[in-house]
């Protein structure tokens, strides 16, 4: 999908982090921008950012947990700009600790985000573009925690296995039945963004409670392990080539150590061993 100029762009996750430098991204390629969120402060900044680079945007505040909040988002979308070309499922959330000691409010939260968000675009959005007719695509967002298993993540990997899963039996269908809809998935090393603090979005409905100290320690972790991480727009560049390049998997290049720790569990599977742990060396 090379020719993006007067498409439209739905992103979710777009206030902040890699869902605002997509934003940036495809108002510089002169596509229309609708920028979701939950969270409304930020969400007008980002509307401002995107609108300063020359870009028609519009902001609509969204619970991606929700599927009447997302239909709102499809509807608002298409009654602002008649159609959408591209969307990104980008929006995420993290919790660490014991699997254990984690409660059902803490699972259904990163479900509920990760998930949930995910299904909710596709069920949206799929039926708009395949109705619309033209060459559209649809990038979600995981991980590389979605090609390994490592301690005191377990929800979070949990999540991001089935955001790959869903995006690998999307691609296959798609291509089966609506060949002009193209998919990537979206598998990030450690990035520079505000994750380790989503909980400042968690629900009221799953509010968390006594903070257990394995998950004060994940915390703790991904907070630094992300500080001097990479800069999102990086992520941004990649998503925007794999799009024109018609790329499913957007990896981190082949010298990551990220790579290296998914090869070692491909390679597990391979030989039918015991999972290895293997950490990236970061």
């Amino acid at each position: 999908m090379n020719e993006l100029q007067n498409k439209t762009a739905v992103v979710t996750g777009a206030a902040s982090g890699i869902g605002l430098e997509l934003a940036r991204v495809f108002a510089e390629q002169g596509m229309n921008v609708v920028l979701a969120d939950i969270e409304q402060p930020k969400l007008s900044e980002a509307v401002d950012a995107v609108t300063s680079l020359g870009a028609e945007a519009l902001g609509v505040l969204t619970d991606v947990g929700s599927g009447e909040s997302v239909a709102a988002l499809r509807q608002a979308s298409v009654d602002r700009f008649g159609s959408v070309q591209v969307l990104c499922n980008n929006a995420g959330v993290y919790t660490g600790g014991l699997l254990w000691e984690q409660t059902e409010d803490d699972y259904e939260w990163l479900i509920r985000v990760n998930q949930w968000g995910i299904i909710h675009g596709l069920r949206h959005f799929v039926p708009q573009m395949i109705s619309q007719g033209d060459a559209c695509h649809i990038v979600n967002t995981s991980s590389m925690a979605s090609m390994c298993t490592l301690p005191f993540a377990g929800v979070y990997h949990m999540t991001k296995h089935a955001a790959l899963a869903l995006s690998e039996c999307l691609f296959h269908e798609l291509a089966m039945t609506a060949p002009q809809i193209s998919v990537s998935c979206l598998c990030p090393e450690l990035v520079n963004t505000g994750i380790a603090a989503s909980a400042r979005n968690r629900p009221a409905d799953l509010a968390e409670e006594n903070i257990t100290e394995m998950q004060q320690m994940s915390m703790t972790a991904i907070t630094d392990a992300t500080a001097g991480s990479l800069p999102p727009r990086v992520l941004a560049d990649r998503v925007l080539q794999a799009i024109k390049d018609g790329v499913f998997y957007i990896l981190p290049p082949d010298d990551n150590p990220w790579r290296d720790t998914a090869n070692t569990r491909l390679e597990d599977l391979r030989l039918v061993r015991n999972p290895s742990f293997a950490p990236p060396a970061i």
